[in-house]
């Protein structure tokens, strides 16, 4: 198990304030860094700092993929009910209607999968633009 390293000297150093600014920004956006202090020593011995960043243009995708992944459980919620009523169904009628029920559920998924994959398309011209 590695020892915990003592920090025994003190380095006193003067920067401007955009600097000091710039620092406690990066010391912010760090994961795992609770101190100026810290992030400076990761500087010195060269460590890697993860910066977590948060892309803003991706907003409108992610509204869009989190509204058709509930229109897509809702429609597969209605063809488990359906597929029920057709499983209790006694009569060739009402069987049928609830198969042309399970069609037209169907063709909804499909069309919710197509503008799901439009927007992963995007997603992907975004993300990867030189494929």
């Amino acid at each position: 198990m590695e020892q915990r390293q003592r920090f025994t000297h003190r380095i006193h150093t003067r920067i401007t304030a955009k600097k000091f600014e710039e620092l406690q920004s990066l010391q912010l956006r760090s994961q795992g860094i609770k101190s100026l202090s810290e992030l400076l020593r990761n500087i010195l011995d060269n460590k890697k700092i993860v910066v977590l960043s948060r892309d803003a243009s991706l907003d409108m995708f992610m509204e869009e993929l989190s509204k058709i992944r509930q229109q897509i459980q809702a429609i597969g919620v209605n063809i488990n009910q359906v597929t029920k009523r057709f499983h209790n169904a006694s009569g060739a009628e009402a069987k049928l209607f609830s198969a042309m029920e399970i069609t037209r559920l169907y063709q909804q998924t499909d069309l919710k999968v197509t503008e799901l994959l439009g927007i992963i398309s995007n997603l992907s011209k975004v993300w990867l633009p030189g494929s």
